[in-house]
């Protein structure tokens, strides 16, 4: 009985690396299933925007998303979020946000003034998943 405890309790933490696993895997290629939704299905953006790319989002986790952008092969290459700044003076802390992938080479920190989605001035806070991400981006 004893044994049988000790393994299960060796493997929870296995089986739950291999759920985060397999939630990476699908949201690797554009489009990830629900909940996520295509931005400019439901907003009057474009398909693609030049330093975002196509952006999909759970509708559940607005304003700060997170945002999975894709590149133009469908490639997620980065995770945006979009804090309104008004809130973060106001003390309003974004925690335990979900990442699109665990690797992250580098971060963009820029400001918006607002668009439609997210219609009041804002933090971009930009996390690129491999070197080569925010270039696929930029086109």
């Amino acid at each position: 009985m004893l044994r049988s405890l000790l393994l299960t309790a060796a493997l929870i933490p296995f089986t739950a690396s291999l759920a985060r696993a397999q939630d990476s895997e699908a949201v690797k290629t554009s489009p990830p299933s629900a909940p996520y939704v295509q931005v400019s299905d439901v907003l009057p953006l474009p398909e693609f925007l030049p330093g975002l790319g196509t952006l999909f989002v759970d509708p559940e986790t607005l304003p700060a998303g997170p945002f999975l952008a894709y590149d133009h092969d469908g490639r997620l290459s980065a995770t945006v979020y979009m804090t309104p700044l008004d809130a973060l003076s106001e003390g309003t802390a974004y925690n335990d946000l979900q990442l699109g992938l665990q690797e992250v080479t580098s971060v963009d920190v820029y400001y918006n003034a607002g668009h439609p989605g997210v219609g009041v001035p804002h933090a971009h806070v930009v996390l690129y998943h491999d070197d080569g991400a925010k270039g696929r981006l930029a086109q």
